[in-house]
């Protein structure tokens, strides 16, 4: 009987290589899966920090603007810029006053 066992595993060990193989493919399916939650989850971040950068871009854009409106409204609240402004874009004068026009060649 010695001789008859001794090329052919046991009931018990097919058992346990059979459990073993199971356990691995599972945590290779498991493993392959984190692995790719990862990766997708990476390009997505990188995506979001992107438009996160292009959002605050815009946002100093806009802010910047919207601080030269408020100065442009203070300006506009002296009786003295307005006349500037009349005077250089609509060519308005107060009465007995000459316009100096200088050509540049």
């Amino acid at each position: 009987m010695a001789s008859s066992s001794a090329g052919k595993p046991s009931a018990k060990y097919v058992g346990a290589r059979r459990r073993l193989r199971l356990w691995m493919m599972f945590m290779v399916v498991f493993f392959g899966w984190c692995v790719y939650t990862f990766f997708t989850q990476s390009v997505q971040l990188n995506s979001n920090r992107e438009q996160l950068v292009g959002v605050a871009k815009s946002l100093n854009e806009t802010t910047q603007a919207r601080d030269e409106l408020k100065q442009e409204i203070v300006r506009l609240n002296d009786p003295e810029y307005i006349g500037q402004v009349a005077r250089k874009k609509q060519g308005l004068y107060l009465p007995g006053e000459t316009p100096i026009k200088v050509n540049e060649p």
